[in-house]
């Protein structure tokens, strides 16, 4: 396996990336999706490697094929045939989410589906994806897993009577209900153990090869079958000739993935002229510009159900929004203190954002300076983010753009700042040994960049008005060290 995926990974470098996914694709297919019943030794082999390619060549790798998978078992189960076709695309995706490759959403949708339609093909196709993985739906997500059940109860008590042998639907009942109970023993013929060697092998591999980061597809079914109409935006950066915001098509997905139904022309030329260059960007971009406050703009975002890297794009688009804007436009801020009051890692995300921003100073328009300067003050001032923020400047190495900023930043919040705020905004670096450099730096930079000049140059009572609150900022960082001498 090491050396098959390490050969397709070389050729992938020197070949096209769509022609790579449309060949193995085929190959894979060719060999798995037959008439007969696939061995499932064969089917996971085969599906590992998608994984291991998933993870170490690019996560369009995985989401080509699962598309292709998911779209060819739509088609069969509309169109129903003698083979055994669709239990060998069923059992393909659940070892697609046994391999980390997709998220258990996808796998909730297919059962969801079958056990909405309750024939005697989805009886069989229920069970055979929950011997296949259904320990690991219990582990990832119990509530899910306890409704399905509750829903097929209702329909086996229901519609259970029209099936000639209603053995199978006993059987299917007892398999859920050893899975509610994590009984393994009462489920015929289920052994963990053929895929947990093959996990071994996968980690092994990934962590070789890409150091093992996550990158599960959150995409339900929906998502996938309509991929056509709404675009891919599960894959970050996927291009896409489609609009789905202007919705002129009714499409109801194409409504759901755009968030709150359709957008103006014009709204979408300056998302493209604000180079938002992906859906996820677009969408969030158009939210913002059409929300009509800023929990409007809040609850809009949160309800995109957007993951990981494509909701740290939310805190990304926010800041792109507020720095291109002439002068300072406090509605930007705001939206992004809810977003810090309501998770800990928009906070984190902003962090590190800004971290980015501090590098670019030097390249910045005074317009986008000026915007930045309000956006970081105001969030010391709301307590959104900590003095911590400014770890990353080298005091003594400062340029004239690090100066100009740290001038101003400091020289608001001091002044517009109260006292007892300040105490708080300052004593939350107090006592850390890690921001000892930084807590010397702000008070060497006080004394000398902000109240030197504000002496010769400030009118005397805003000059007096600043020394008393640096006083107040310098005491609130020492503090604590005052104690711990003590």
């Amino acid at each position: 396996m090491a050396s098959i995926s390490s050969q397709l990974e070389e050729l992938y470098m020197s070949s096209s990336r769509k022609d790579m996914n449309d060949t193995l694709t085929d190959v894979i297919l060719a060999a798995c999706i037959t008439p007969t019943l696939m061995s499932d030794r064969l089917l996971m082999e085969h599906v590992l490697l998608i994984s291991v390619l998933h993870h170490t060549v690019g996560l369009e790798v995985g989401a080509h094929f699962l598309e292709t998978v998911v779209q060819k078992f739509d088609q069969l189960y509309k169109a129903p045939e003698e083979g055994k076709e669709c239990n060998n695309l069923v059992a393909v995706v659940a070892h697609l989410y046994n391999f980390q490759v997709v998220h258990s959403v996808l796998i909730f949708d297919i059962l969801k589906m079958l056990v909405g339609t309750f024939a005697e093909k989805d009886i069989e196709l229920v069970l055979f994806v929950l011997k296949t993985v259904g320990f690991a739906l219990r582990k990832d997500d119990a509530m899910a897993l306890k409704e399905l059940i509750s829903e097929a109860q209702r329909k086996a008590n229901d519609l259970g009577c029209k099936f000639k042998d209603q053995t199978r639907v006993r059987f299917m009942l007892e398999t859920m209900l050893a899975l509610k109970n994590n009984d393994m023993r009462k489920i015929p013929g289920y052994d963990p153990e053929p895929v947990e060697k093959l996990r071994k092998l996968q980690r092994t591999l990934i962590h070789q090869s890409a150091g093992g980061s996550d990158v599960k597809l959150r995409v339900s079914l929906e998502n996938v079958l309509a991929a056509e109409q709404v675009g891919r935006w599960w894959i970050v950066g996927s291009s896409w000739s489609g609009a789905p915001m202007i919705g002129d098509q009714g499409n109801e997905s194409a409504k759901q993935t755009t968030t709150e139904g359709k957008f103006s022309s014009k709204v979408l030329d300056l998302a493209r002229k604000q180079r938002m260059n992906t859906d996820v960007r677009r969408n969030i971009f158009c939210v913002i510009m059409t929300s009509e406050d800023y929990l409007d703009a809040f609850e809009k975002l949160i309800r995109m159900g957007l993951k990981d890297q494509q909701e740290r794009e939310i805190v990304h688009v926010l800041m792109d929004c507020c720095l291109q804007e002439k002068s300072f436009n406090a509605f930007y801020a705001v939206l992004g203190e809810k977003f810090c009051s309501h998770n800990r890692r928009f906070q984190m995300t902003f962090q590190f954002s800004l971290w980015d921003k501090l590098k670019e100073l030097s390249s910045l328009p005074s317009s986008s300076f000026n915007n930045l300067v309000n956006l970081v003050t105001r969030f010391l001032h709301k307590k959104c983010l900590s003095l911590s923020l400014l770890k990353t400047i080298e005091f003594g190495e400062l340029d004239k753009p690090k100066v100009r900023f740290l001038r101003q930043v400091l020289t608001k919040l001091l002044k517009e700042t109260e006292p007892k705020d300040l105490e708080n905004i300052f004593g939350r670096i107090s006592g850390i040994p890690k921001l000892g450099m930084l807590r010397e730096g702000l008070k060497l930079f006080i004394s000398h960049f902000l109240l030197k000049n504000a002496q010769s140059q400030a009118p005397a009572d805003q000059a007096a008005l600043l020394l008393e609150r640096a006083q107040v900022a310098t005491t609130a960082m020492e503090a604590k060290e005052a104690k711990l001498q003590l």
